[in-house]
């Protein structure tokens, strides 16, 4: 029996008893992000409990708002209730669950789960978790269906991207070894063409300048003898 006047048999005591030592941890998703299209959001909560008793132990949830004070949801099982604002289940070990019904956007919260072996003296057999914000947005958000969709659009879209570039690359790299003689030699080639086209349509036009001399000649050659003859014929 410990007395207050000998403190240290007590302390003695105590040591003897506590080899063990109670540690619960909690989990709990950071973020759940949902629109006003939901009517029902459950929120989980991972735990896990070392050296502690096999008693059951107190489930306690928490609401606090922007600049409020945490309010307690669910006192002393007061939601056990489906119909209710609140519902508390337990489905398998060292996970419980809060279900909101009637979601709307004042349900933006942060809301944390809080694990209590009411049969330990230990200070960490009662440990609350890191919470879950819970965010109603007043417009729709895109479903998971439409991410899906989004998602292999955007990888067919860096499939041709891939394509593309790896033939522009394989373009480039062909121009870079295409030898510079065979460059030279088309641009040769070219101006070649080019005078001899040149040269083709120069000795047309000549040509045809020669013809047409010819051809003039020819005709006053024509003119002068028929007059000629026209003058004899008179004369005679």
């Amino acid at each position: 029996i410990c007395s207050r006047y000998v403190p240290e048999n007590c302390v003695y005591k105590v040591k003897l008893g506590s080899t063990q030592t109670c540690i619960v941890q909690i989990a709990q998703p950071s973020l759940l992000e949902i629109d006003y299209t939901y009517k029902i959001i459950t929120i989980p909560c991972n735990f896990s409990a070392t050296n502690c008793s096999t008693s059951q132990p107190e489930v306690l949830w928490f609401r606090q708002k922007a600049e409020n004070q945490p309010e307690r949801l669910c006192p002393k099982d007061q939601c056990l209730d489906e119909a209710g604002k609140f519902t508390t289940k337990s489905q398998i070990p060292h996970q419980v669950f809060l279900t909101l019904n009637e979601v709307d956007v004042s349900d933006s919260a942060i809301y944390f789960c809080g694990i209590a072996f009411s049969d330990s003296i230990e200070p960490k057999s009662k440990q609350t978790g890191p919470g879950t914000t819970l965010v109603v947005r007043n417009e729709k958000l895109l479903s998971h269906e439409g991410e899906n969709i989004l998602i292999a659009f955007l990888a067919l879209l860096s499939f041709y991207i891939a394509i593309l570039s790896v033939i522009f690359i394989i373009i480039s790299k062909q121009l870079k070894l295409e030898p510079p003689n065979k460059r030279g030699s088309d641009k040769a080639s070219q101006k070649k063409r080019s005078a001899r086209r040149i040269f083709q349509e120069i000795a047309q036009e000549l040509y045809h300048r020669r013809y047409v001399e010819t051809k003039q000649e020819e005709r006053d050659d024509y003119i002068y003898e028929n007059r000629r003859a026209h003058s004899n014929f008179e004369k005679s």
